[in-house]
């Protein structure tokens, strides 16, 4: 059995790719075009080759589809590869052949070493099943230089055992040993237990065939203990057959048929069709030695049919002669008669083809190594003769590296001065910007002081001179209490907003969210301004269910509702009416305050919410405004995470409609 590629296929193994690949169809972004999910599909048909063949070919020519479609270049390599091993099972050897020539390029494009080494491999295997047994020692071989060279011993030592094979099917048994030797070397080296097992049952058989059958059954039984620890199934078939070749040999057939029948045991799990060829041919010879004559033409027969049906010469040459013996023995002349024939016609072909095979490896290994030595004699004589100019050229180097180490490093402290220069840059770039805002904010703020807070305030101290000089009765003072109270609530709701809109500009407003409800700050702004609503005669209307509730700073949501209620107050005349209401969008609550007032055109809507704007007019009652209350609200709602804006048609009315974060999701990752 020639060694395979690392790795065998195995119940345990099968099972967890099934299920990782179950795994990734199962995410939410799975697509047939992740490079993960094609190694997986590649890995598994590697895995099952020995155990459903038809399933290798499906998962290989999707693994092939979709990396195509996903430009994987080394996913089609490994692709072609399996449907290789594939075409190589069923023994249509061009397409084999084909397949791995196809992964190969593909692999060397890459400059894959692993991958290109272990598609040698098999390329050189096919060409040996194929009779051009130059191809396939000198892709061997190549495969050997390449593994020395990238330190690959593990594929150094699966080469080795694969070109002992071909000298043990020239019955050249000397040389066989030989590289079965360099392969056990090697895998003691590596440490791999099942390694060293796959090359001992090779050992095994070729012992067998030289009639070393002490040396034979001492390495049968250490691989047979290690693929029956590691449940190795197709390697331990194999062990098992060796086995009953080395009690055949002995002529002890009860023993023999038994380590078969373990074999074939196995081998009703595996879809190997080349490893049932000899296994059979071992259990007919040993029914024969047992005098069972018809299972022995049985499964001589099987064999022989698997044998034509994979074009596998040796295998009808071996199953012709035990079908021979057999019928010569029954009587039955004619058919042993064919079967000889068949028999002498493809020992004599193998017998010249075997001529040619010693001939053709010998020459190829002289040719390969003369052509090695030739190639070592070259670069020699070309390093002798460049030497001196490497001597000079290193001299060269380092100069230059003298200079380039000076440039560098005048480079190096020009580039950290131009950093620290940018740097200060940017840092007098930001203080400026924060100094100009500083200026606008204390411009905007001195300007609303001294036009819409010294006006009211100014009134209010002349009418309390003039009843402290007794110009005014008590009677003509009290007649002015009304608009000293408006005037007074102007003062305190403008000075509210003027504070909060100024510590969001000087300092930054610090955002402190929590789960409140809505209904209840809506409740308490109503209650606060109901005493101006019920001067004018306006009826403010809450549309607010029991459970809205915000994740967001209740104190800032606070005077953004109080500012919009006011305005809404503002700008709507007498008998009108301001309905505020919320509505649920997925994580978020709608509100809208709704008023029946004098509405805006489109150029003062534009203006509305832009920066550093401060439109500022009066109410349908001449209400002052300080034009800072929708600015404010603008940011606030923006800060906690919601978005503003504003609906309106002239002598209709306007309605301001803000967002917020619902409680539920946001409390929960809080919390």
């Amino acid at each position: 059995m020639l060694a395979a590629s690392p790795g065998n296929a195995q119940a345990s193994k099968v099972e967890e790719l099934r299920a990782e690949i179950k795994k990734q169809q199962d995410k939410i972004d799975f697509k047939v075009t992740d490079t993960l999910y094609i190694d997986l599909l590649n890995d598994l048909a590697k895995e099952i080759r020995f155990y459903n063949a038809d399933s290798l070919l499906s998962l290989s020519e999707k693994a092939l589809e979709y990396s195509k479609k996903a430009d994987y270049t080394r996913g089609q390599s490994m692709a072609y590869l399996r449907q290789g091993d594939y075409y190589s099972d069923k023994g249509e050897r061009d397409a084999a052949i084909n397949n791995f020539t196809k992964a190969l390029i593909l692999s060397r494009n890459m400059e894959d070493n692993a991958l290109t080494l272990r598609i040698i491999n098999n390329l050189a295997t096919e060409y040996s099943y194929n009779g051009d047994y130059a191809k396939s020692l000198n892709n061997y071989l190549e495969g050997v230089e390449m593994a020395e060279l990238k330190g690959e011993k593990e594929m150094l030592s699966i080469l080795n055992e694969n070109i002992a094979a071909l000298y043990e099917s020239q019955e050249d048994h000397e040389q066989a040993l030989i590289f079965y030797q360099k392969a056990k070397k090697l895998n003691d080296e590596i440490g791999n237990d099942i390694s060293s097992a796959e090359t001992m049952s090779n050992l095994a058989s070729l012992y067998a065939e030289m009639g070393k059958l002490d040396y034979a059954m001492f390495n049968v039984n250490r691989s047979i203990s290690i693929f029956e620890k590691h449940r190795v199934m197709d390697w331990l078939a194999y062990a098992y057959e060796t086995k009953g070749k080395v009690y055949l040999k002995q002529n002890k057939y009860q023993w023999a048929l038994y380590w078969y029948k373990q074999g074939e045991l196995i081998h009703q799990e595996l879809d190997d069709d080349r490893g049932k060829i000899h296994l059979y041919n071992g259990i007919a010879e040993a029914y024969l030695g047992q005098g069972i004559d018809s299972l022995s033409q049985k499964y001589a027969m099987e064999a022989y049919d698997i044998s034509n049906q994979i074009k596998f010469p040796e295998g009808i040459r071996d199953c012709a002669y035990t079908l021979y013996k057999i019928n010569k023995k029954n009587g039955d002349f004619e058919k042993s008669l064919a079967f000889h024939e068949i028999f002498q016609d493809i020992t004599e072909t193998l017998h010249r083809t075997e001529n040619k095979k010693s001939l053709t490896l010998l020459k190829t290994r002289a040719e390969y190594d003369q052509q090695k030595q030739e190639l070592i004699e070259a670069n020699q004589k070309a390093l002798a003769k460049q030497r001196g100019l490497i001597y000079a050229a290193i001299i060269v180097l380092i100069i230059f590296a003298i200079i380039t180490f000076f440039i560098k490093r005048a480079e190096k402290i020009q580039k950290r001065l131009n950093a620290e220069l940018q740097a200060k840059k940017e840092i007098l770039e930001e203080h400026e910007a924060a100094l100009v805002d500083s200026n606008d904010t204390k411009t905007k703020l001195f300007s609303i002081i001294g036009h819409d807070l010294r006006g009211p305030i100014g009134s209010l101290q002349g009418l309390l001179q003039m009843f402290s000089d007794g110009e005014m009765t008590k009677d003509e003072f009290f007649q002015f209490i009304p608009k000293l109270k408006s005037d007074v609530d102007h003062i305190y709701f403008t000075l509210n907003n003027l504070l909060s809109w100024g510590n969001s500009q000087m300092n930054g407003a610090t955002i402190k969210p929590s789960v409140f409800a809505l209904e209840s700050l809506v409740d308490d702004n109503i209650n606060l301004l109901s005493e101006l609503a019920k001067s004018k005669s306006i009826k403010i209307v809450s549309e607010l269910s029991g459970n809205t509730l915000i994740w967001s700073d209740s104190n800032q949501i606070d005077i953004v509702i109080r500012n919009l209620i006011s305005n809404a107050l503002k700008f709507t005349p007498d008998n009108g009416m301001i309905t505020i209401t919320a509505k649920e969008k997925n994580d978020l609550w709608e509100v809208s305050v709704r008023d029946t007032g004098v509405g805006m055109d489109k150029v003062t809507i534009e203006k509305l919410f832009k920066k550093n704007s401060n439109i500022t007019t009066y109410g349908t009652n001449n209400e002052k405004g300080t034009g800072l209350g929708l600015s404010l609200c603008k940011e606030m709602v923006e800060k906690n995470g919601g978005t503003i804006w504003v609906e309106s048609v002239l002598r209709k009315g306007s309605t301001f409609f803000f967002t917020l974060p619902k409680a539920e999701d946001k409390y929960s990752q809080a919390s």
